[in-house]
C-alpha cells in the first residue's frame, strides 16, 4: 500500500469511526469540512480508493491489494494484545441476496473485528474450503507462536479438512458438529450413535475418541446438553481433556453481534450502494480500521463518570468508541488510545450458557 493509499485509508477510517456509519457521501461532508475541500472531490477520493487500478483515472494508478493487508492488520491488533491467547471465530453472513462474506474476527469483549475475509456476490455457488484455507494462510504469520489460538468454528463449517487445517498451524479448532454419525472410544471396536449418547441434562463430557466413522477423526470430544436447550451442544478439538472448558465456545456468539455492529448496530453496512464484491472488500479493510479505532478509544479524563456505571456497560465498545471520539471532538479533547483488554481464558467470564 502506497503511503498516499494509506493516507486515504487513514482519512476514510476516521471519518467512519466518527459518522458511525460507512456512507462515503456522509464521510466525505465531514472530511471535506475538516480540511476545507470540496466534497465532491473527496468522495471521488474515497469512491477511487475502493476501485480496481484499471478503473481508476490517471496512469499510475493502483488498487488495493486486500489479502495483503490482513497480516498487518492482525499483527497490529497483536501489538495492542494484552493476553496470551487470542480467540479467532469463523462465520459467514449474508447481505440480503446481494453479498455474502467469509469472515475470520478475532473475538473481543462481545464483539468481534474481521480480520481476514472474503467476499461473494449472493448467487455465488463455489466451495467454501479453499476459501478458508486461503484467509487462514494470510495471517498465519501474523500470530506469534508464544501466542495460543482458539479457533472457533458452527456446525455449518465442521469438516475434518478445516479441523486438520487449524490443528497443523498450531492452532486450537474447537469445532461444533451436529448430532449426527458416529464415534468410538480409540481402543473400542464398537461404534455409537452421537444422537444417542447425548441426553438431556447431562453433565460436561470429555474424552479422546474417533468420530467420523467413514472419514475417521482423533480428537477430543466435548458433549454438554443443558437442560434448557432442545439440542445437545458437541464441540471437536485438539485441547487436552483437563484444559478443555465449555466456556470458551460460547465466544462463538461474539462474532455474531461482531456481524450486527458492521450492519444495523453500527457502520450501517446494509445501506451500501455497492456492487462489487471486489470493492466491498476494500470498504471491509475500512470497517476493521474503524473498529480497531473504537475498541482503543480510551475514556478520556473528562468523562471519568463513566468509569465503573453499569448503564456504560450496556452498550457495546463501538457504540461507546464512536460516543467517545464524538465528545472529544466537541470538547477539543485530545483522542487517547489504549490497549485491548480481552477476558483470560479460564477466566471468561460468566458461565455462559449458549450454544452460538
Amino acid at each position: 500500500m502506497s503511503r498516499t493509499q494509506a493516507f486515504v485509508l487513514a482519512m476514510y477510517s476516521y471519518g467512519m469511526a466518527v459518522m458511525g456509519r460507512c456512507g462515503q457521501t456522509h464521510i466525505a461532508l465531514f472530511l471535506a469540512g475538516l480540511m476545507s475541500k470540496k466534497p465532491s472531490t473527496v468522495r471521488q477520493r474515497l469512491r477511487e480508493w475502493t476501485y480496481e487500478a484499471e478503473d481508476k483515472r490517471g496512469h499510475k494508478r493502483r488498487g488495493i491489494d486486500v489479502m495483503a493487508c490482513f497480516t498487518p492488520l492482525l499483527r497490529w491488533i497483536v501489538s495492542c494484545w494484552s493476553s496470551p491467547q487470542l480467540v479467532l471465530a469463523l462465520d459467514v453472513t449474508y447481505l440480503g441476496s446481494r453479498f455474502m462474506s467469509l469472515s475470520v474476527s478475532v473475538v473481543y469483549q462481545g464483539g468481534a473485528i474481521p480480520v481476514a475475509w472474503y467476499i461473494l456476490s449472493g448467487e455465488a455457488k463455489r466451495p467454501w474450503h479453499p476459501l478458508w484455507v486461503r484467509l487462514l494462510n494470510a495471517i498465519r504469520d501474523a500470530l506469534p507462536p508464544e501466542l495460543r489460538v482458539y479457533v472457533l468454528t458452527d456446525r455449518g463449517l465442521a469438516s475434518k479438512r478445516l479441523f486438520q487445517v487449524i490443528e497443523q498451524k498450531g492452532w486450537f479448532p474447537l469445532m461444533r458438529i451436529r448430532a449426527q454419525g458416529k464415534f468410538r472410544r480409540p481402543r473400542a471396536k464398537t461404534w455409537r450413535d452421537l444422537a444417542r449418547f447425548a441426553r438431556p441434562g447431562m453433565g460436561v463430557w470429555c474424552h479422546e475418541v474417533i468420530v467420523f466413522k467413514g472419514d475417521p477423526l482423533r480428537c477430543q470430544l466435548l458433549v454438554y446438553w443443558d437442560a434448557t436447550y432442545d439440542e445437545p451442544c458437541l464441540i471437536l478439538t485438539t485441547l487436552p481433556a483437563p484444559e478443555v472448558s465449555h466456556n470458551i465456545y460460547p465466544l462463538r456468539a461474539w462474532i455474531e453481534s461482531g456481524f450486527k455492529d458492521l450492519k444495523r448496530g453500527g457502520l450501517r453496512w446494509e445501506q451500501t450502494k455497492m456492487t462489487d464484491p471486489r470493492r466491498v472488500e476494500r470498504l471491509w479493510l475500512v470497517m476493521a480500521v474503524a473498529l480497531i479505532w473504537t475498541a482503543t478509544t480510551d475514556i478520556p479524563p473528562t468523562l471519568a463518570s463513566w468509569i465503573d456505571d453499569p448503564l456504560v456497560d450496556k452498550v457495546s465498545w463501538v457504540t461507546r468508541g464512536l460516543l467517545i471520539t464524538l465528545i472529544s471532538m466537541i470538547q477539543q479533547y485530545p483522542i487517547q488510545r489504549c490497549d485491548f483488554a480481552p477476558h483470560e481464558q479460564g477466566l471468561f467470564g460468566i458461565q455462559l450458557k449458549t450454544y452460538p
